[in-house]
């Protein structure tokens, strides 16, 4: 019964309305005195709401002495309620974007380990077409029944994987530094795009004294850029299997010297290093 209440009071009715009105459902028709037993509201509480449901039109009088109420049925109740609501979110749609025309989506901060994987659970069950991901094998080990989900409802899986991911779905590239690319950032990365729509990008620190955080967002200037992040490396990492011999000496191992040549020797930063 509590969570009728507490349903009925998220349609918009208060709790003494809900009460009643579930009293009514029970015996009907019914005079105020029986239905504040049943209900278990004081007594003067209780005509004070019959006379609001009633203006509401959710309950109906009779002219017998005595007053006795009856309530509207269940299936009336919620289908005006249906078409209020409806009608309600209609014209937010169609009104709230004229307060500000240029709204630019926001990029939030989620933060804490559980709501971290909470979000990617939740970003992962949304998908409808693709989901492009850079991910480290420790990670993906807990998303990957998620992903597998995805994969048979016939979502297209992409990933950059580190540190010997072994995925037995999906289009799979194994990066060949993770050890050196989590040592200089002092974590691992987890970066995805879900459908071009969302995306995640952030960092799980190998030091557990820091709070792990990323970064989502539907803004589409950034889910752009993420993806193509991902891209990005996904190309690299196909060129470096098939490129000649003589473009590997001129780039060096893992394009260690286009690295330098665009970053300089001394940079530390190694996440395009392959």
């Amino acid at each position: 019964m509590d969570k009728l209440v507490e349903h009925l009071k998220e349609i918009g009715l208060n709790t003494y309305e809900s009460k009643v009105y579930l009293a009514l459902l029970k015996k009907y028709p019914s005079t105020g005195y029986e239905i504040s037993k049943i209900a278990n509201v004081p007594q003067s509480r209780t005509y004070d709401t019959l006379k609001v449901l009633e203006q509401k039109k959710i309950v109906v009088t009779t002219k017998t002495k005595p007053i006795e109420y009856s309530p509207i049925k269940p299936k009336e109740l919620t289908k005006r309620f249906k078409r209020k609501i409806d009608s309600t979110l209609d014209y937010l749609d169609n009104h709230l974007p004229e307060v500000k025309s240029d709204y630019k989506e926001p990029v939030l901060s989620v933060s804490g380990e559980s709501n971290i994987q909470e979000k990617i659970f939740e970003l992962i069950g949304s998908a409808q077409s693709e989901i492009y991901l850079e991910v480290w094998s420790r990670d993906f080990k807990i998303f990957e029944d998620e992903l597998l989900k995805a994969y048979n409802r016939n979502v297209e899986i992409r990933m950059v994987g580190y540190d010997n991911l072994i995925s037995n779905f999906g289009l799979v590239y194994e990066h060949p530094f993770p050890k050196a690319i989590e040592n200089s950032l002092g974590g691992r990365v987890i970066i995805m795009s879900i459908d071009s729509k969302e995306g995640v990008i952030g960092k799980i620190y190998s030091n557990k004294d820091n709070l792990t955080s990323i970064l989502w967002t539907q803004n589409q200037d950034v889910v752009f850029l993420i993806k193509e992040l991902i891209v990005h490396d996904m190309y690299l990492l196909d060129i470096q299997e098939s490129i000649p011999d003589e473009l590997k000496y001129k780039y060096g191992k893992g394009f260690k010297r286009l690295h330098d040549k665009i970053l300089g020797r001394n940079n530390l930063y190694t996440i395009h290093s392959f």
